[in-house]
């Protein structure tokens, strides 16, 4: 339990230097004259580096250690966030979000950390505790990156770089190596177990075919990721004009998404889910998300802004509570509906899919935004939900796979 006491306070300050600088982005872009429309591939930009990254730093760390990779990696974020406080020019804040993205792309390291480390009884626990570290760096991070502005553009940057600079000290002291070694053969290649399947193979079945039961869940799942990440995507925008608010207080609604994710989790996720079972419970989560993505264009549209915000606010809370039912119910779903040995690949397929939704996303959303009007993305968002909420519908409830067996 030490070393994971060591790991949550590694990602919870990892992720506390993210969502220090992310929602400020958007703001530093149009300051460098950016259009509203390029403000989605600058977002996205981490994602697509994260994406091509994960892999990479997944087979690093089992040849080198999760150790070097995780101190590299939050490295390459203390130099990102440097190079976002001081960028001049739309290229270096691209190459902030890149430079950002590389780093990130060691998640799925400390997640190895886990299984290095945890008997696998106590994994999903562990990553429940892993998740939540991060959820309160996603909760503390903005309310920083907003008060810091205050002393100069330059300041949030610096402040979370010099925090990834301290975390890497911690780690370099405290985070012992986790690895096992694998077997491998005497070219050296790793041994793999006959019958396992690439993850490339996986996703291509997935696409291929999207009715068996465990993709059906699956689409539902990255569908309600596309929706949320559409209003990741305009968020910052919207706000700026529609209510006013400025690189000071953008802070204090970022931090919604974290906390009421934080609190959804720690209260009723799991009492619903006992209730009324997983797939009702997926269900209300899709309901609940469409419900807010209809009616966050309508106070704008129909009441001054004073009076509007609050509103909208009720509105944008909606997400992270429908997200916070739809996705992890979503996912033991699946886990139910796959052969326990294929499980690990069809998380890792999934992640994927949530990887090219974090990029579709924000660019198709700041697009329409530009283009078709400030409430136009949350509408489409809405109609995509509603199509994953037709799939939801047609969901009954099955015996596991292993129950099955």
């Amino acid at each position: 339990m030490k070393r994971l006491g060591v790991l949550m306070a590694v990602c919870f300050v990892d992720m506390l230097g993210l969502m220090l600088v992310a929602p400020l982005m958007p703001f530093y872009a149009l300051r460098l004259h950016a259009p509203e429309w390029l403000v989605g591939p600058l977002i996205a930009a981490f994602a697509v580096a994260q994406l091509v990254s994960s892999p990479v730093w997944g087979k690093f760390s089992d040849r080198y250690g999760r150790r070097p990779a995780v101190m590299i990696g939050l490295g390459a974020s203390a130099f990102a966030y440097l190079i976002f406080g001081f960028a001049n020019s739309l290229w270096l804040l691209f190459a902030s979000r890149i430079v950002q993205g590389l780093g990130g792309g060691t998640t799925g390291v400390a997640q190895a950390y886990v299984a290095d480390t945890m008997e696998p009884s106590e994994r999903a626990k562990a990553l429940g505790w892993l998740s939540a570290a991060t959820s309160a760096g996603v909760v503390i991070g903005p309310f920083i990156g907003s008060a810091t502005y205050n002393f100069g553009p330059a300041a949030p940057g610096i402040v979370a770089a010099a925090l990834v600079l301290v975390n890497v000290a911690f780690a370099w002291k405290w985070l012992p190596e986790s690895r096992v070694p694998h077997p491998r053969t005497a070219s050296g290649k790793h041994v793999v177990p006959p019958g396992v399947r690439s993850v490339k193979q996986a996703l291509l079945e997935i696409i291929h075919h999207p009715t068996r039961p465990a993709h059906r869940v699956i689409w539902i799942y990255v569908v309600g990721m596309l929706a949320l990440n559409v209003v990741i995507g305009v968020l910052a925008l919207y706000l700026k004009d529609t209510f006013g608010v400025t690189e000071k207080t953008i802070g204090y609604f970022f931090p919604i998404f974290g906390a009421v994710g934080v609190l959804m989790r720690f209260s009723l996720v799991g009492w619903i889910n006992n209730r009324i079972g997983e797939v009702r419970t997926m269900q209300l989560g899709i309901l609940l998300l469409m419900i807010g993505l209809l009616l966050m264009p309508l106070p704008a549209a129909v009441l001054p802004p004073s009076a509007a915000l609050p509103l909208f606010i009720m509105c944008l809370i909606l997400q992270p509570a429908g997200t916070a039912l739809l996705f992890p119910a979503s996912t033991s779903l699946v886990s139910q509906r796959v052969e326990r040995q294929e499980f690990g690949l069809m998380m890792g397929a999934q992640q994927t899919f949530r990887g090219i939704m974090s990029i579709i996303g924000p660019i198709g959303a700041t697009a329409a935004f530009d283009a078709l009007g400030h409430g136009v993305p949350f509408l489409m968002a809405a109609a995509i939900v509603a199509y994953a909420g037709v799939l939801a519908a047609r969901e009954r409830r099955e015996q596991p796979v292993a129950a099955v067996a």
